[in-house]
């Protein structure tokens, strides 16, 4: 990690907080990914060799700690008191964004498998009840071999099929991974989008009310936005 040259503790703290990727490693690990595999799937622009360096040098700052997992030789990584004590500005930065950045998805920015990946790891799994479920979501913007995903929710868990799993279905989830990722970001609220056609939710009633349990949405999208031209509300209508 380059060094600023400074004694000021900003800086010391900026030099290892403020280097690329480094605060979306531990946005996800705050959000409880543990292993290699699933922190990837939060950087999927990074290569597995950065990823790699990344984590030995958080590592030996003493903000991340290495742990043999419980099966197999593979190990899982975790925050340290010192990582933990970051996340609270990891979230004011999420807070920042979401009043002063919002506009419409750049080109590259609606990625259909980073948006799956996000949702698997953030729906209420228990949200339709403890007897397990699948929710199907197609993506018609989307080529075949990447339009249909599945999400089993079972034993409190949630976890991404990218095959069909073989289970019957119980609710059908239709939408674009623009529309999607405007949900999810707070843009296009879940009422709006189903009423305007937007996301297509077929299913027993039960399972279709509980759908913005499951989806679980973060504190983050109550943020509002300050963007003067409102191009986001705009482009979400």
């Amino acid at each position: 990690m380059k060094s600023y040259g400074q004694f000021c503790p900003v800086a010391k703290a900026a030099e290892l907080f403020c280097e690329r990727w480094t605060p979306l490693i531990v946005r996800d690990l705050a959000a409880g990914a543990t292993r290699f595999s699933e922190l990837q799937r939060g950087v999927p622009l990074m290569s597995p060799t950065l990823l790699s360096h990344r984590l030995k040098q958080l590592e030996a700052e003493g903000v991340v700690q290495r742990k043999r997992a419980p099966i197999g030789k593979s190990w899982t990584y975790h925050l340290t008191p010192a990582g933990a004590e970051f996340v609270p500005l990891i979230m004011a930065l999420g807070v920042w964004g979401q009043r002063w950045s919002r506009r419409q998805l750049a080109e590259g920015e609606a990625d259909v498998s980073l948006l799956a990946w996000a949702l698997e790891r953030s729906v209420d799994a228990t949200a339709f009840g403890n007897t397990g479920s699948v929710v199907q979501i197609k993506f018609t913007d989307q080529v075949t071999a990447k339009s249909r995903w599945w999400f089993v929710n079972r034993d409190g868990m949630c976890e991404l099929c990218l095959e069909d799993p073989g289970y019957e279905v119980d609710l059908y989830l239709t939408t674009t991974v623009r529309d999607m990722i405007y949900v999810v970001r707070g843009d296009l609220p879940l009422t709006r989008a189903l009423n305007e056609g937007k996301l297509e939710a077929i299913g027993p009633r039960a399972l279709r009310s509980r759908l913005r349990t499951w989806l679980n949405l973060s504190p983050l999208t109550k943020v509002k936005s300050q963007r003067s031209e409102g191009v986001v509300a705009r482009s979400a209508a």
